[in-house]
Formats: structure tokens, C-alpha cells, sequence
């Protein structure tokens, strides 16, 4: 497989993404003017994007643009829709749509911008190739874990570390191939 698929995902400390009815809130207290976290810079190598259709739903209504326009993005859903744009609303198989994509010659890396069921899916069929997990200085208690219990174990290694201003700390690991 050529491309590979990255998980670019920001969790409290405690390891949950949102807290009850999918609220965000605790990612605020990192914001800062003019610091994205090197997602500019990330996004730039990713030409293909990966989400479940209750994080697409709640990212489209988040007050700041979204890279999904621009890019081929699978929106993972039950229910068909009409696509809009390069924006496919996809029914089917869709570890087989990950297998095929990442096996495409002369692209750009896939992003998984979540949520956790697919992820977890994703990490159930070994597809995920390397995580970059920003950690938000904060427990939240409750609410949707990143990872959910179930899957295989796999072996990951530390590419880099960086550690921000407001206390945001993100880890960056690869796959270790069995």
C-alpha cells in the first residue's frame, strides 16, 4: 500500500475527544491566536478525507472553514445522501474503500478526522498508519472515549513530541509493521 492513512485527532488527558452530546468546549482552552498545531502544514500532505457522518455533521457547523471542500472526502453513514461536491456520502463497505484508496499510486495521504467508531474500525483492521494526538490539558470526566475497547493490540513508534505554549502537548507515532 502506498498512501498512508493518518489520524490527526486533539483529546483530553483523560482520553475522550468530546464530552456528553458531543460537546467541544474543553478544546478552547488551548486556542491561541495565530497557533493551529501544525494542522496548515498537515493538511497540505493528506489530498483524501475520511469521517463519520456525526462528526461531519458537527465539524459543518463549527465556525471556521474546513479543508472537506477542498479535498476528496468519504463521509461514512447509514443513510444515503446526494453528494455535494467532492464530498461523497458513502454506504458501502468502508474498509474496503480505505484498503482501495490506500493501495491508489500518485496521491496524497488520507485523513481520518473521526469520530471514534470509525477509528476503532479502522484500528480493528490494522489500517491506521500513524497517529498524531494532541493532548489538551484537561480531564473531562466523561463523554466519547478515543479509543474504545475491543481492538488488537498494536506496537507504536515515537516519530516526535512537541510541547506548545498553553500546555497542549502533541504526540506523533507510526505503526510498527507485525
Amino acid at each position: 500500500m502506498n498512501r498512508k492513512l493518518f489520524i490527526y485527532i486533539a483529546t483530553s488527558l483523560d482520553g475522550y475527544i468530546a464530552k456528553p452530546n458531543n460537546n467541544l468546549d474543553f478544546l478552547s482552552i488551548v486556542e491561541q491566536k495565530g497557533e493551529d498545531y501544525g494542522y496548515a502544514d498537515f493538511i497540505k500532505t493528506i489530498d483524501t478525507i475520511i469521517l463519520g457522518r456525526k462528526t461531519y455533521d458537527k465539524v459543518s457547523t463549527m465556525a471556521f472553514d474546513s479543508p472537506y471542500g477542498k479535498k476528496d472526502t468519504y463521509i461514512i453513514t447509514r443513510t444515503p445522501r446526494p453528494d455535494i461536491g467532492s464530498i461523497k456520502f458513502y454506504t458501502d463497505d468502508f474498509i474496503e474503500l480505505v484498503t482501495k484508496l490506500k493501495s491508489e499510486e500518485g496521491k496524497k495521504n488520507i485523513y481520518c478526522d473521526g469520530g471514534s467508531e470509525i477509528i476503532n474500525e479502522l484500528l480493528k483492521h490494522d489500517l491506521i498508519d500513524e497517529f498524531i494526538i494532541s493532548i489538551i490539558p484537561v480531564f473531562v470526566g466523561n463523554g466519547t472515549k478515543l479509543f474504545k475497547d475491543g481492538r488488537p493490540e498494536q506496537r507504536l513508534k515515537l516519530i516526535s513530541t512537541k510541547q506548545f505554549e498553553k500546555g497542549l502537548v502533541q504526540l506523533h507515532y507510526q505503526r510498527i509493521d507485525k
